[in-house]
């Protein structure tokens, strides 16, 4: 009983006392556990970014259109805390099915959506699964691989990017402009029930059992917070004026909610963010990092289809390959990050040119109008793409390489939180400044008294409607779109700018050569293999019933 436990994978046999970690073979099938459920998030992005613009308009909600997206950012972002905790109390694996579980009945119910209430409710009960897709994914990563071999790794998890954005926005086309924009979400169902074959296969990992306590007051706290603050941001201006009982009133309950959630967090046994990571420099810096870089990049990019699909005048479909020059900026500068910081040890400069890539790229973006080319649009988007493959891998490997590996769970999921609410915040406020631009930007470009038919009928009714207007009043419409969006991109630029400045205040600390989990090995700490865990609990509790009773004289 005294020997260490061997870690079985896949077959084969690691013995974790010894300090080794998973060999290559071993880590290529890990991979493909989680590969196959990243897909199905990446897809799901790719597909629905594409057909928006439709489906907003059979629904007739472009008002509502941020919020579809805001909805699964938030409930996303909401979610990824928990995951963290959750996590190391069952294992990784059971956490990452279950988010596929959820991830699926959302798509279903999604795809049954008749109006938009409720199509933003079960983008909501998706976005639960989906925030779990991700930080798990990362978090087991971080378990496997050292922070200095992950480059080698991150090219499989690029291709991953890189396939669904080659395949998403044709697919994405191809339903829109063929079949109901229904089967946009139908189509996760065979996508997930595979990746849970799959999982459910070759997801045999190592791990050993941290007992938390769930902090499940603060939790609603940061999401009561979140929630107030994202309905100022959405209404403010538009559906209620900045000044109104309403607004005034969510923005004092979302202030008062996030300082007792400031207040939980203190007297929490486990806080969802422990506060003694905010000491560390590197978490710190990090998740102010890519907070301001999700407000300006997803805040802006979000609305790129309905740019190229109106003031382009592309077909869904086309609108989807168009956006492929941006898929291939982050897939080619995250794979080519990661090998040089895997042969380099130094992660710092990504950061720092990165941000500054993206604000010259949103830049670049706020100067499309009705006569931009799309090769030139094309290059604007290899530009920003370019940026974002910079940032988005080397801010979770800086924080993972941070931290102990009992905060592993939660270091990699303040990172995505905090990522998550940032994009949130920045869909919702870009779309506020994009409804209100159109307001100042119809009366002026539409001839006539036209435009107020124009906003209440034609721009809600999507692409094809707005390009059946008559020539005069379609290119009014057309500038009133075009500048609306370059308004929206160029309110981008200054905080990545922001994010730029912040970048040069990243420490950088050497990247360890150990995984997490060899170190854990190597300190003596055997860990097990999820799938044994429970048999290994009811073998202990059989052994202590067969145990003589104990010795009932006082010592």
């Amino acid at each position: 009983m005294g020997e260490p436990v061997a870690a079985r994978e896949s077959g084969a046999t690691t013995t974790t006392a010894g300090g080794a970690g998973l060999s290559h073979r071993q880590i290529l099938v890990v991979y493909s556990g989680l590969m196959a459920g990243m897909l199905l998030a990446a897809l799901d992005q790719t597909i629905v970014a594409t057909a928006l613009p439709t489906i907003v308009g059979d629904l007739h909600g472009l008002n509502h259109l941020s919020w579809v997206v805001t909805a699964y950012l938030l409930t996303s972002t909401i979610s990824v805390p928990l995951y963290g905790k959750i996590s190391d109390l069952y294992g990784r694996k059971n956490v990452f099915q279950f988010a596929i579980g959820v991830f699926l009945i959302g798509s279903i119910l999604a795809g049954l959506s008749q109006n938009m209430p409720q199509l933003i409710v079960f983008r909501g009960l998706q976005g639960i699964g989906g925030g779990g897709l991700m930080v798990m994914a990362m978090a087991i990563v971080g378990d496997i691989v050292s922070p200095r071999e992950r480059g080698r790794y991150q090219g499989y998890l690029g291709a991953v990017f890189a396939f669904s954005s080659v395949v998403g926005p044709l697919l994405g086309g191809f339903i829109v402009d063929h079949s109901s924009w229904r089967w946009i979400f139908y189509i996760n169902v065979p996508i997930g029930a595979a990746a849970l074959v799959i999982t459910s296969m070759v997801l045999d990992l190592p791990y050993q059992r941290l007992h938390h306590v769930i902090d499940f007051l603060g939790a609603a706290l940061v999401m009561g917070s979140a929630t107030c603050l994202l309905l100022v941001a959405v209404w403010g201006g538009t559906s209620y004026p900045w000044t109104s009982r309403t607004i005034i009133g969510l923005s004092a309950a979302g202030v008062v909610l996030l300082i007792l959630f400031l207040l939980q967090e203190r007297r929490a046994s486990e806080p969802l963010i422990p506060p003694k990571l905010w000491r560390n420099r590197v978490f710190s810096v990090s998740n102010g990092l890519v907070f301001v870089t999700g407000f300006a990049m997803f805040g802006s990019i979000v609305f790129l289809p309905l740019y190229l699909q109106t003031v382009g005048g592309a077909s869904a479909e086309n609108s989807g390959l168009l956006i492929l020059p941006l898929m291939a900026g982050i897939v080619v500068m995250s794979i080519t990050s990661g090998r040089l910081i895997t042969r380099t040890g130094k992660y710092k400069a990504w950061p720092v040119c990165g941000t500054a890539i993206v604000a010259f790229g949103l830049y670049l973006f706020s100067t499309m109008g009705v006569g931009t080319s799309r090769a030139t649009s094309s290059l604007y988007m290899v530009v920003v793409g370019a940026g974002m493959g910079m940032l988005m891998q080397v801010m979770v490997l800086a924080v993972q390489n941070s931290v102990e590996y009992r905060d592993l769970g939660t270091a990699t999921a303040a990172v995505n939180f905090f990522r998550s609410m940032g994009g949130a915040f920045g869909v919702s406020i870009s779309g506020a400044i994009l409804t209100n631009r159109l307001a100042y930007y119809l009366p002026r470009f539409v001839p006539g008294g036209a435009s107020g038919g124009v906003n209440a009928g034609a721009l809600t009714s999507g692409p094809a409607a707005i390009k059946r207007l008559p020539p005069p009043i379609l290119e009014g419409v057309l500038q009133a779109i075009a500048h609306s969006i370059q308004d929206v991109f160029l309110a981008s630029v200054p905080l990545a700018v922001l994010a730029f400045i912040g970048a040069f205040l990243l420490p950088e600390i050497p990247l360890r050569q150990t995984s997490h989990m060899t170190m854990e090995a190597a300190a003596g700490e055997p860990l097990v293999p999820e799938v044994e865990q429970a048999a290994l609990e009811t073998e202990d509790e059989s052994e202590r019933a067969l145990e003589p009773a104990p010795d009932l004289e006082p010592r």
